[in-house]
């Protein structure tokens, strides 16, 4: 065979597609509806297109039978090579073979791998040429592989197949002695040629990337493909900017230098601009005109985290993370799938202890997803093997930025505000009764009635909670899509520090003891108790209970920003049930209890005038500093949320503004001026123009 024609047979016989002739959709072959005439299954879509391509040029793979391969030339003659050996690809060796016998009886060795792996082991072939086309598509982005073969004598494959045969039946290290027998077979090589497959990016990838950086979410792409490759790629989904100033961190630099004076450099470099330029300390994104990315590679990754001599390699490893703290975006390329799991074990294990989020398609990506804290798989042409690993699937990598920047915001605010209110809740419900017993002589009596005590958690409560924890928007999902910044408001786990449980605690105590000690004076004081009816302890424990049940109700209800009529139903429902209750269970004289302490206790309390006063200005007073501390906060250090809030406040008034009549009432129309000259962060000019607003209006 000439060298060409060995090319498209090396292809059509080196890989490990599966042929697939009888598959039918509704009657139909799926064959005839793609209009081949076979399908091809492989775990590797790569393999399927180089297949598929090599058809279109005359040569078709048509299966393998009883060990021999088929391929129809295009003179439309069956060859048949007989499959004597596979050497099969793993992601150290980053190549495969086949050996295989003609009908002639000539003996091949064909090789496909990573050109990284193929060039040390050719001798022949027009290398130098085929070197600078291979760099030359993966500048453009395509994946390139190198094609080589080597030709046995029968003398020489009787060693081979001896070798093989000793590593396959070997007890004891069988994968390193395969690997070395692998190392001995594949030398000598003659190059064939190079492949180039354009691995082109699902729609919407780079608007999802770029969200994601501007939520302050670190972008890291671990990929095995070749720098050049990964690089076009990165530029391509705009994890690269035009003015990113790339660093490498790679083999061919740490050849020029030691690894020490490379990662000294490069922390000299980020670090020399780090004071001057306004840098965001979640991104890596800086509001000046610099920015950087860095490039590392398998190879320089093992130096960093080899142990050195002394038996320590923490240095190199916290340099290497300091440079990348201060990059806007990280490029890991040539890497294997260990490699990718030891790069997030050793952000998880970084002092600042992140949250890590691993997204993947392929069986190589399956140790990164399992490392990661939160796993993610992409099902698709690559398989289901990273899907059935993950924590979660999804059919689309664009499907992450709502995953993520809305259904994730929403959950961590609905979560973190079931946590704190829950606490709330509880110690404004214990801590009067701690408060009573030094008032009862520490005599164990209950403040509140059994049924109260029982009821509280699970009926009083309850539902608001839940459904707002099921159910809250304090944004618009359309807004938080076209606002990816706001995801930073709940960065750092910020709605879950000490200081925001701190504060809920102590409003709880404050609560509690407004309650009970607001009561105890209304008591005490003998005009209100002048007439006889509000003496004794059930009325004074019915009391702070009411009190108790409607503030930490309507502190749920000021912290609600969705509201719809389930939520109407369930705050209002839940305070009108508790009335509905304590009137039937002091209001009749059940058979079944042996005690009836509470017959008449909350009508009687409601007959008294001074207790609704009481009643109303307790939860007032209750719910006071809450209400004070969201005005404050609101005015003085909004918070991005509130700020979006506030702007659609006003582009909703706008919007009323432009259905009114034109003959408004002067305040109305000084309202509306208000609003078209509102800062421009707030509501930009392109806003205004887009509601039809001007800063001048026809007054």
């Amino acid at each position: 065979f000439e060298r060409e024609e060995l090319f498209f047979r090396a292809l059509c016989l080196c890989h490990t597609v599966q042929v697939k002739e009888d598959d039918n959709i509704d009657g139909l072959k799926k064959a005839q509806l793609s209009g081949r005439s076979c399908v091809y299954i492989s775990s590797s879509p790569d393999e399927v297109a180089l297949v598929e391509g090599i058809q279109r040029l005359g040569y078709t793979y048509l299966r393998l039978k009883d060990n021999f391969m088929e391929i129809l030339n295009p003179k439309n003659d069956i060859e048949r090579f007989e499959l004597l050996e596979m050497l099969s690809f793993d992601s150290v060796r980053r190549r495969m073979s086949v050996i295989v016998r003609s009908v002639a009886g000539d003996i091949f060795l064909f090789c496909k791998g990573a050109d990284s792996s193929i060039f040390p082991r050719v001798t022949e072939g027009k290398i130098d040429q085929i070197r600078s086309r291979v760099e030359r598509n993966a500048v453009e982005g395509l994946r390139t592989l190198c094609v080589a073969y080597k030709k046995f004598t029968r003398k020489e494959y009787d060693s081979v197949c001896k070798l093989l045969q000793n590593a396959k039946l070997a007890l004891h290290d069988r994968e390193k002695k395969l690997a070395e027998a692998y190392e001995q077979i594949e030398k000598d090589l003659i190059l064939l040629g190079a492949t180039a497959v354009e691995d082109q990016l699902q729609e919407k990838a780079a608007d999802t990337i770029e969200a994601l950086q501007k939520a302050g979410i670190k972008v890291w792409v671990l990929t095995g493909d070749k720098m050049e490759t990964a690089a076009a790629t990165c530029y391509a989904c705009k994890l690269f900017r035009r003015n990113t100033q790339l660093l490498e961190l790679t083999t061919k630099k740490i050849e020029e230098q030691s690894l020490h004076d490379v990662l000294f450099d490069l922390s000299k470099t980020v670090l020399k601009h780090s004071g001057s330029l306004t840098r965001d300390n979640f991104s890596g994104l800086s509001t000046d005109m610099q920015d950087y990315g860095l490039i590392i590679d398998g190879a320089a990754l093992s130096l960093i985290m080899k142990p050195r001599e002394d038996g320590s390699s923490g240095n190199y490893r916290e340099r290497f993370l300091e440079i990348c703290r201060n990059c806007s975006a990280v490029l890991c390329c040539r890497m294997a799938p260990l490699q990718k799991a030891q790069i997030v074990k050793l952000i998880k294990l970084s002092k600042e202890h992140p949250i890590t989020l691993a997204i993947g398609d392929g069986a190589n990506d399956v140790s990164m997803i399992l490392e990661a804290h939160v796993g993610i798989g992409i099902t698709g042409k690559e398989g289901r093997q990273a899907a059935r690993n993950s924590d979660y699937a999804i059919p689309k990598f664009k499907h992450l930025k709502k995953m993520l920047l809305v259904h994730g915001h929403f959950y961590y605010v609905r979560i973190s505000e079931l946590v704190q209110y829950f606490f709330y809740k509880n110690v404004c419900f214990i801590f009067p009764q701690f408060l009573y017993q030094f008032f009862c002589g520490f005599s164990q009596q209950p403040l509140y009635d059994t049924a109260y005590l029982t009821l509280y958690n699970i009926s009083f409560t309850s539902l608001p909670i839940l459904l707002y924890s099921l159910m809250e928007q304090h944004v618009s999902t359309e807004m938080l899509k076209r606002e990816p910044s706001l995801y930073r408001d709940i960065t750092k786990n910020a709605l879950l520090r000490w200081r925001v449980f701190i504060y809920w605690t102590f409003l709880g105590l404050f609560d509690a003891v407004v309650f009970f000690f607001g009561a105890y004076f209304l008591f005490d004081n003998t005009t209100v108790t002048s007439n006889g009816q509000m003496f004794g302890n059930w009325t004074f424990g019915t009391l702070v209970f009411t009190v108790l049940v409607f503030t930490v109700t309507l502190k749920l209800a000021l912290d609600t920003h969705y509201w719809t009529w389930i939520n109407h139903f369930v705050i209002w429902g839940s305070l009108l049930f508790y009335i509905i209750f304590s009137l039937l269970w002091g209001g009749i004289i059940w058979p079944f209890l042996n005690y009836q302490r509470m017959y008449y206790v909350f009508m009687q309390m409601l007959s008294s005038g001074p207790a609704w006063l009481g009643i109303i200005l307790l939860i007032t007073v209750s719910l006071l500093p809450d209400v004070l501390k969201k005005v404050l906060c609101r005015q003085l250090w909004p918070t991005a949320t509130e700020r979006t809030q506030v702007k659609i406040s006003f582009l909703v008034d706008i919007l009323n503004y432009k259905h009114t009549d034109m003959h408004c009432s002067h305040i109305q129309r000084q309202a509306c001026f208000q609003i078209s000259t509102f800062p421009i962060p707030l509501i930009s000019q392109q806003e205004k123009l887009l509601y039809g607003v001007n800063a001048k209006l026809p007054y």
